[in-house]
């Protein structure tokens, strides 16, 4: 089958063995889209040390179980699902308490551990939990960034605790943030912020009606705009999704005395935490990676049209032009967000 893979140094599109259950609580699935996702280019730049050299890439996609084993008794052969970007056994002290992505026997493995969904075929482990049905009324496309990005969106939400009303400031405008902004509404927020220094990505939040202000620190002073906002407290709630070389400072700078920050975003470089500078703002921070356990619930609530993920898909790409996919996606060719991959 076709596959990309990476060798350590670069990616190519070659010919791989067709994948077989392993283990009886594995599933092969028959891909029928997938995406490219920021974290694929930290791995092809080195700043995921556990990826694995000769592993095919991807961890965001929607399929067709071909196969199953013996011990997964809540899907059947046919069914259209949804995967987790998280691998998860759902049994160990982790998994008991919610926090999948430190699973004991999982974490992030597709794509980076064991081989990936940019592929015609992938083995997921630990299927009973890691694949979840798609309603009938949800299409492939609708269903495909629950995985990963809707649920990271939703993770920064849910770790901001947004009480009805609040005003919840997102840095980064791209597929997360954009997320994060969608699923905050969901929690009432009652004013949303969107922070960018890419002007198209910030028009995105306004014409889909994600954002009630939009700003662009390049061209504003940012504390004072959000002062402007919150009646001189600062936001509520900041969920950093940009993961910038100074988006980090902008996150507590712009947040009022005893605000959450939810810190979504991958850097490549060290942050600093000045505490000195921060002392009597008493914030709360918190940390992803995503534990992407609400699927089900995502897919419930895209099924209801209380959660839409059409606008991110930029382009589709056949998995034959893969490798020009990766080009235009790490070049933001014509302001893309996702793209949205073809088998």
């Amino acid at each position: 089958m076709k596959a990309l893979v990476w060798n350590g140094e670069k990616i190519e599109l070659t010919e791989r063995p067709f994948p077989v259950i392993q283990h009886p609580r594995d599933a092969i699935v028959k891909v029928t889209l997938s995406s490219v996702c920021t974290s694929d280019l930290h791995i092809i730049r080195g700043f995921v040390p556990k990826a694995k050299e000769g592993i095919v890439l991807g961890h965001e996609f929607v399929g067709e179980i071909v196969a199953l084993g013996s011990d997964i008794k809540n899907l059947q052969i046919g069914d259209r699902v949804s995967a987790n970007c998280e691998t998860f056994c759902g049994e160990c002290y982790f998994c008991k308490h919610g926090f999948i992505n430190n699973c004991e026997n999982g974490g992030w493995m597709l794509g980076c551990t064991i081989d990936g969904c940019q592929a015609e075929y992938v083995r997921v482990p630990y299927a009973d939990r890691g694949l979840t049905l798609i309603p009938d009324n949800v299409s492939y496309k609708q269903a495909l960034f629950v995985g990963d990005i809707l649920s990271s969106g939703y993770f920064g939400a849910e770790l901001c605790e947004i009480k009805e009303g609040n005003t919840v400031a997102v840095i980064g405008a791209g597929p997360v943030g954009l997320c994060s902004m969608a699923c905050a509404k969901t929690f009432g927020a009652g004013k949303i912020i969107a922070i960018d220094i890419d002007e198209k990505r910030l028009e995105c939040a306004l014409k889909f009606k994600l954002a009630d202000y939009v700003f662009n620190p390049e061209n504003c002073n940012l504390e004072e705009e959000i002062k402007k906002c919150t009646e001189r407290r600062g936001a509520d709630c900041v969920i950093e999704a940009a993961g910038g070389n100074n988006t980090f400072e902008l996150a507590w700078k712009i947040a009022r005395p005893n605000a959450i920050i939810a810190i979504v975003a991958m850097y490549e470089k060290n942050q600093t935490l000045p505490l000195p500078q921060m002392y009597g703002k008493n914030l709360i921070f918190k940390t992803g990676g995503v534990d992407a356990i609400h699927c089900e619930k995502l897919l419930e609530m895209i099924s209801r049209g209380s959660l839409n993920t059409d606008f991110l898909i930029s382009k589709e790409y056949p998995l034959s032009e893969i490798l020009q996919a990766y080009k235009d996606f790490d070049a933001k060719k014509d302001n893309c967000l996702k793209f949205a991959i073809t088998y």
